[in-house]
């Protein structure tokens, strides 16, 4: 038995050799497949068609069946428009017969002009038109015909742009037949200029109101442009001679005036293709005032869109560097100088009826 059982010994051991082996292998190839497992964990990708292998790192944007070609357009800034020269102003005094006879147009191409101006309240006071307003009844100032109206707005629905000159105080009818109104001289005179001419009173409400209606008539009647000249005290003349006090009071004249031009620029207002323009000089526009006829830069141009100036010894150069530094741009169509006779085509001009 003894012998047996040394035999048997040596087999056992040998078998537990064997299976401890097989068990080490297994342990190296679950472990190689865990390290496998986790080393292509971030290779694997999901999609609608199931698990499988991509590039570490990179993100698979799916790419479309039917993929139309993009199609790059350019788009161009929108160019700033270049304002279009102004063209010259040029505009020739008529006599008043052009008003009715049919020949105002063929005149203006004659002068080399664009448009047309005319007397329609002289200095004389006359009117060229029928007026409706009690005054020029009275005064005996009213025009004449019966179809002149109707003839003067034939001409002012054409083409032709049409200018009325309103000659506001100087005026030698209505002060003759209405004496309260006038400018007076330390006799009670009815005061009269170096011309010979009466002056209705700037200061008088009643005579500012006169010129004004006449303004809107006249904006009724079809004119393109209304033209206020003589719109302010007198600066000629033996100015001594004029009778001091409440109606003629320098005092007062800057502010009489600028409220004239407003008054007319508000009883427009029915009217606002109408122009509001106003008649003055140089030296007014140079030094910003004038103290005799009280008109000043700021007055006219918060109601005027254009001035016409007699330019006398000064150049339009001269007239607009003055108003630039008193701040005052206009647009090259808004300073039209007066000059005695028609100019080229090339500069802005008028000539006065």
């Amino acid at each position: 038995m003894a012998y047996r059982g040394s035999r048997y010994t040596g087999y056992r051991g040998r078998s537990r050799s064997v299976l401890k082996g097989v068990i080490v292998a297994l342990a190296v190839v679950l472990a190689l497949a865990v390290a496998a497992l986790i080393m292509l964990e971030n290779q694997q990708v999901f999609s609608g068609e199931g698990l499988h292998l991509g590039n570490v790192g990179q993100s698979e944007t799916p790419t479309p069946s039917d993929t139309t070609p993009l199609v790059v357009v350019t788009v161009s800034p929108t160019p700033t428009p270049t304002p279009e020269p102004t063209a010259p102003v040029r505009i020739a005094g008529l006599p008043a017969s052009a008003l009715t006879d049919g020949t105002a147009a063929q005149q203006v191409q004659a002068a080399g002009a664009s448009a047309a101006v005319f007397d329609l309240k002289g200095d004389d006071g006359v009117l060229q038109y029928v007026s409706s307003l009690t005054l020029a009844a009275q005064g005996g100032a009213n025009g004449s015909g019966e179809t002149r109206n109707a003839d003067i707005q034939a001409l002012n629905e054409g083409d032709l742009y049409t200018v009325a000159r309103v000659s506001c105080f100087r005026d030698n009818k209505v002060p003759y037949y209405v004496p309260t109104l006038g400018i007076k001289t330390n006799s009670n005179y009815n005061w009269r200029d170096g011309g010979d001419y009466r002056w209705l009173s700037p200061t008088n409400a009643d005579a500012r109101q006169y010129v004004t209606d006449i303004c809107v008539e006249l904006a009724r009647l079809g004119f393109d442009e209304i033209l206020l000249d003589n719109s302010a005290y007198p600066t000629d003349g033996h100015l001594e001679y004029i009778r001091k006090g409440d109606a003629y009071d320098a005092a007062q004249f800057e502010t009489v005036v600028t409220d004239f031009y407003a008054q007319v620029k508000s009883a427009l207002a029915a009217y606002p293709d109408v122009r509001l323009s106003i008649v003055t000089d140089s030296a007014t526009l140079l030094s910003g005032s004038n103290a005799v006829s009280s008109q000043s830069v700021a007055g006219m141009t918060a109601s005027a869109d254009r001035l016409w100036v007699e330019l006398g010894e000064s150049t339009l150069t001269d007239v607009q560097t003055a108003l630039a530094g008193q701040g005052v741009e206009l647009p090259a169509d808004a300073l039209v100088p007066i000059a005695d006779a028609a100019g080229d085509a090339s500069s802005s001009w008028a000539t006065l009826p």
